[in-house]
C-alpha cells in the first residue's frame, strides 16, 4: 500500500517547523532532524511513516462503528477541525474541554438530556404559558448548552478513540483518556511529550496550512472505514438473502419429494377392488 501523504507535500504545509530550542521536550528528540536559527526542524520522513499508522488505525476504528471524538480548542485550530469532522458525522469539541468529559461522561449526558428536553417544550408549546423572561431564560441556557456540548449530542457512550491537536494544551483530555485506557491519536510539536499518546504524529501543531493538511489525511481514513463498513453490510445482507433462498428452495424440494413418497407408499398399498355379482 502506497503511504497517504509525501515528504514534499508536508513541506509545502509547513509541519516541519518545530519550536524554538529553548522549549523543546526531550522525549522528542527521535522526531527532531536539525536546529536552524534555534528553531528545530523535524524529520518529515518520520512524520510520514507516522501519519500512515495512525490513519490506518483510525480506519479500523471507523469501519468497526465506533466513533472518534476529535479535540481541538486553539485559536488556529478550533475552525478547521469543526469543518472537516463534520463531513464524516463524527463528535468534536472545539471550545472549553468540560473536566470529566470522559471520566464522569453520565454527569455530560444529563447536560445534553437537558438541551433535548428544552427542544422539545419548544416543540410543544409549553412555553406558551410561561412569562417571556422565563422563555428568555431558557433561551439562553439552551445557547450554552449548544455551544459547550453540540457538537457531542451524538455521542451516546464513550468513544473509542481521541484524536487532539495540541496534547500540551489539551493535557486534561490526554489524562482522561489515559485514566481510561481509550486510544489517542495526536499531533505532536517539539515541545510535547510524544509517549503520552498512543499514535503521535510529528509535526507542526500551530500553523493552520499543517494542521487542515493532516486533518484533511485523518478524516479521509475515516471515510474509508466508513465506506468499507457500509460495504460489508451490503455484502451480509446479500449473502443472508442468498442463504435464506438456497434454504427455501431444498425444504419445497424436500416437501415435494416427501409428497411423491407418501403417493407411492398409498399407491403401493391401495388394494384391487371385488367384483360384485349380483344375485340372481
Amino acid at each position: 500500500m502506497s503511504a497517504r501523504t509525501n515528504f514534499n507535500d508536508l513541506l509545502e504545509s509547513g509541519a516541519h517547523f518545530g519550536h524554538l530550542k529553548s522549549k523543546w521536550n526531550p522525549a522528542m528528540a527521535p522526531y527532531i532532524y536539525a536546529e536552524k536559527n534555534g528553531i528545530h526542524i523535524i524529520d518529515l520522513n518520520k512524520t510520514v511513516a507516522k501519519i500512515d499508522e495512525a490513519a490506518n488505525a483510525l480506519k479500523q476504528i471507523a469501519r468497526s462503528g465506533r466513533k472518534v471524538l476529535f479535540v481541538a480548542t486553539k485559536k488556529q485550530a478550533k475552525d478547521i477541525v469543526a469543518e472537516k469532522v463534520k463531513s464524516v458525522n463524527m463528535p468534536y469539541v472545539t471550545e472549553r474541554w468540560p473536566g470529566g468529559m470522559l471520566t464522569n461522561f453520565a454527569t455530560i449526558r444529563k447536560s445534553v438530556r437537558r438541551m433535548s428536553q428544552i427542544d422539545k417544550m419548544f416543540a410543544d408549546g409549553t412555553f406558551t404559558n410561561v412569562s417571556k423572561r422565563e422563555r428568555l431564560q431558557f433561551s439562553r441556557e439552551r445557547a450554552k448548552l449548544e455551544t459547550q456540548f453540540g457538537s457531542i449530542a451524538d455521542l451516546t457512550r464513550l468513544p473509542a478513540a481521541l484524536f487532539i491537536v495540541d496534547i500540551t494544551k489539551e493535557h486534561i483530555a490526554v489524562a482522561e483518556a489515559r485514566r481510561l485506557n481509550i486510544p489517542t491519536f495526536a499531533i505532536v510539536d517539539t515541545n510535547s511529550n510524544p509517549n503520552l499518546v498512543d499514535y503521535a504524529v510529528p509535526a507542526n501543531d500551530d500553523a493552520s496550512t499543517s494542521i487542515a493538511y493532516i486533518m484533511e489525511l485523518m478524516v479521509n481514513a475515516v471515510k474509508e472505514g466508513l465506506a468499507d463498513r457500509k460495504m460489508d453490510k451490503e455484502t451480509n445482507t446479500e449473502e443472508g438473502e442468498h442463504r435464506e433462498g438456497g434454504a427455501e428452495g431444498e425444504e419445497s424440494q424436500g416437501s415435494f419429494a416427501k409428497g411423491s413418497d407418501e403417493e407411492e407408499e398409498k399407491g403401493g398399498a391401495k388394494k384391487p377392488r371385488r367384483r360384485v355379482i349380483a344375485k340372481k
